[in-house]
């Protein structure tokens, strides 16, 4: 179960699982984690690459110790909805991290996410210098929120009030 949609995830969080965000950069992986309710995104330390095993193996200790129980991982798509070579390296880097671990992977729409999240830290009034080391946590964070949103959504009974 490498791949999963986003309405397989509330049963693979069962039990306070949290949920990880990713922004694969090419010298840098955000990394963002969920609150257990499933509410909130929280940006974590970004990895620094360095070779894939290396990478993944911090990654998944870092997850462990969030109790992790599925990966969203940004896809970069175009604007006009075609996958390019970035959209490739993550689904590459999905298909080879999959081998690795048993934490199920969900592909996530990550148009304008870096975007969104420099605005956010200009806001903030972040220095350009400090923006650099947070831009992928941040982006990793905005992708993971909008998979929360999104799941709160699916919860939501048409017949409330």
């Amino acid at each position: 179960m490498a791949i999963v949609t986003i309405e397989q995830l509330p049963a693979l969080l069962a039990g306070g699982k949290t949920l990880a965000g990713l922004d694969l950069g090419d010298k840098t992986i955000g990394v963002a984690v969920s609150d257990r309710g499933l509410s909130f995104s929280h940006p974590r330390q970004v990895i620094m690459r360095k070779k894939f095993t290396l990478d993944v193996a911090a990654l998944l200790a870092m997850l462990a110790k969030e109790n992790t129980g599925a990966i969203v991982i940004g896809l970069p798509i175009n604007m006009d909805g075609s996958e390019g070579p970035r959209a490739q390296k993550s689904r590459a880097f999905v298909r080879n991290a999959a081998n690795l671990t048993d934490l199920p992977f969900l592909f996530w729409d990550e148009r304008l996410s870096t975007v969104a999240a420099e605005r956010v830290l200009i806001e903030m009034d972040v220095s350009r210098k400090k923006r650099d080391g947070r831009i992928d946590s941040a982006a990793a964070a905005f992708i993971l929120q909008g998979v929360l949103d999104r799941l709160q959504t699916l919860d939501a009974s048409p017949y409330e009030d």
